[in-house]
């Protein structure tokens, strides 16, 4: 019996083994098939292949900065709970990478089209911006604690633009920034920042006080042809353990919340 017990787990780990090293491949080759089409995309951007953007380039960006401080309230809200907030890694756990410590937490309103009901219905002017946004694909509230360094990283498809809505920044904003592409960037609150998260960035906050902002992704302005690649590479995104292996653990952290709420 003993030994049939031992076997069996043998067998499971074997197992576990191949998923993870099946896994890591496709990944691995995920990455190959999106980068190798960049080139494309860039070609048919019709935005500037640039690591910032200008945010005049995009009509509604006036829109959140007129009415940032009601986001910003909403944030207020949820930082009430801040110890029960997700790290990134929690969700995707690809991220522990990037950042394996509790200094960064985040909280998901969209991921690659899926609404995050619960945090959706407690942050609906949030939600009500974010409507605006033609071709928007992920949202969330990025929060860095005091001291957190994120290491150089960068995305993986020029299909989409990068948003940062400056929300909570530190009064030392010169020591919070971000590189991207060899350019510096510093947030201020109640200001968009577009950039193309496919160039190299790196991320400081060398200040005693945490930063937040409403992170977003949306389609790149392109021709029909790179709109029609966009859809396509997303599609294979949302069939992939990457996307689905967060929205099961965005739905865990959800019903932990709504436990929460009712104690």
């Amino acid at each position: 019996m003993g030994n049939n017990n031992r076997a069996g787990k043998d067998t499971a780990l074997e197992m576990a083994g191949v998923h993870s090293k099946r896994r890591h491949f496709v990944k691995r080759m995920g990455k190959k098939l999106f980068r190798g089409v960049n080139s494309y995309l860039a070609a048919a951007s019709k935005v500037p292949d640039a690591p910032v953007l200008e945010k005049d380039l995009f009509a509604w960006a006036q829109d959140f900065e007129t009415d940032w401080k009601a986001v910003r309230a909403e944030l207020d809200q949820m930082l009430e709970f801040r110890d029960s907030l997700p790290r990134f890694q929690d969700i995707s756990p690809d991220q522990a990478k990037i950042s394996p410590d509790d200094d960064w937490r985040t909280l998901v309103l969209y991921g690659f089209g899926s609404r995050s009901e619960a945090v959706c219905k407690r942050c609906p002017e949030t939600v009500r911006l974010l409507e605006r946004v033609p071709g928007l694909q992920t949202a969330f509230f990025s929060i860095l604690a005091p001291g957190k360094h994120v290491p150089r990283h960068r995305g993986v498809t020029k299909g989409l633009v990068r948003c940062h809505l400056g929300l909570k920044i530190p009064r030392e904003s010169e020591k919070c920034r971000m590189d991207v592409g060899g350019v510096n960037c510093v947030w201020r609150e109640g200001e968009a920042l577009f950039f193309d998260d496919t160039f190299h960035h790196e991320v400081w906050n060398e200040t005693g006080e945490e930063r937040a902002v409403l992170l977003f992704d949306f389609e790149r302005p392109m021709t029909l042809g790179g709109r029609v690649l966009t859809h396509v590479l997303l599609r294979l995104v949302r069939m992939s353990a990457y996307f689905k292996d967060a929205k099961r653990n965005q739905d865990a952290w959800e019903r932990e919340y709504a436990a929460m709420l009712q104690q």
